[in-house]
């Protein structure tokens, strides 16, 4: 694992003058909270973190914005799954660590900004894009791992994703998604062994209860930089999210929860 991280943080001061992106979940997200050193700091602090753990997969959530900026109820606004694994690198020598699956919202300059693309990257690039000082991480049960691994590597983890991106995707309803929308997809299938996203969402809607954000917030907080990726023709009533918060509890309530934490980064 050292090998790659030296790559990583090569990488990490190659790009150290890139500038910041405004939203957190489009691809090559950058805040300016953290310098390059400092983000492939934190990033090998995860990756010890979860190795110590003798996690296999995990679940990782940064925040892009300040808290103060974000809807009551939303303390974090990327996530990702982490997997250990052997990564061959683009000089062809395989070496092993943790891989990155994201859904990415385009930029409005690769793609359009309303959708979305499924993108394996590293944990500099996920540790860059972070606004504060610590993550959340969800270690599922050993099984969960397993099973969350299974269905990354098979074609059922492309037939979950919808592209059609919405900030604050109704999980309940299927029309849209994001990130934290797609992970829920995908611990659904691993939970309950299917890859019919029409199946998936009636067991979620029977099982896991979503974040209600008020839409009077929603529209002070996200209508001046959302533009066509905040969509709510989706909400019936209250707008209901998929957050970590409430990932994390319908993980707990359902057995598939090893542990669920925030991490704070250790400044030198």
């Amino acid at each position: 694992m050292n090998r790659l991280l030296a790559l990583t943080t090569a990488a990490a001061l190659a790009l150290a003058a890139v500038p910041a992106a405004a939203q957190d979940s489009s691809a090559q997200a950058v805040a300016a909270h953290f310098t390059a050193p400092e983000a492939a700091q934190f990033s090998k602090q995860i990756e010890r973190d979860l190795a110590d753990r003798g996690a296999r997969v995990a679940m990782v959530f940064r925040t892009g914005r300040a808290r103060s900026a974000l809807p009551e109820g939303i303390s974090y606004t990327h996530g990702a799954f982490w997997v250990y694994r052997t990564i061959t690198t683009a000089d062809g020598r395989q070496l092993s660590g943790y891989a990155v699956y994201n859904l990415y919202a385009g930029d409005g300059h690769a793609w359009a900004k309303d959708r979305s693309r499924l993108v394996q990257d590293y944990p500099f690039d996920f540790t860059r894009g972070s606004f504060v000082d610590d993550v959340a991480v969800i270690v599922p049960s050993p099984e969960m791992q397993r099973r969350i691994l299974a269905v990354i590597d098979s074609p059922g983890y492309e037939r979950l994703h919808n592209p059609a991106y919405s900030l604050v995707a109704n999980p309940w309803a299927g029309r849209y998604q994001n990130c934290t929308d797609f992970m829920l997809d995908v611990v659904g299938a691993a939970a309950w062994q299917s890859d019919d996203p029409a199946r998936i969402r009636a067991d979620l809607k029977a099982h896991y209860e979503p974040t209600i954000v008020k839409a009077s917030t929603v529209m002070r907080v996200f209508g001046p930089i959302a533009d066509s990726r905040l969509k709510t023709d989706d909400q019936k009533g209250p707008i209901r999210t998929a957050t970590y918060e409430s990932l994390a509890a319908f993980m707990d309530k359902n057995g598939l929860l090893e542990s669920a934490y925030t991490l704070n980064f250790q400044r030198n």
